[in-house]
């Protein structure tokens, strides 16, 4: 199995960017597809971004589009999730997930999360 390790969270003020980080470890030799979620106070979890084992494929949620880029270096088992223009709506912990095979979005492993605030 992989593990998944995020980082990159923190305060913004509306308007700002930040670069999540999710490391892999463990069985990633093997290819897997990785994904973000969020989550929100009071708020079901929701799917943000994922990207393809290879990286030629990503995929995401309406409201992100055109400001969230999802990429990922397998060099260094690291998928990254670029926000730019920040929205206080944006504010939530969010999880890196992965998964091998055809699962999709990925999901069936998940981070410890990482806390996203964004000030208005």
């Amino acid at each position: 199995q992989v593990q998944l390790v995020e980082s990159g969270g923190g305060l913004v003020q509306a308007g700002g960017s930040l670069r999540l980080s999710c490391a892999a470890s463990g069985r990633t030799s093997t290819s897997y597809a990785v994904g973000w979620f969020r989550q929100a106070p009071g708020k079901e979890r929701e799917f943000v971004a994922a990207i393809s084992s290879r990286g030629d494929s990503t995929y995401y949620v309406d409201s992100v589009k055109g400001r969230f880029t999802i990429s990922r270096d397998n060099n260094k088992n690291t998928v990254y999730l670029q926000m730019n223009s920040l929205k206080p709506e944006d504010t939530a912990v969010y999880y890196c997930t992965a998964s091998y095979g055809s699962t999709w979005p990925p999901s069936d492993y998940w981070g410890q999360g990482t806390q996203v605030t964004v000030s208005s």
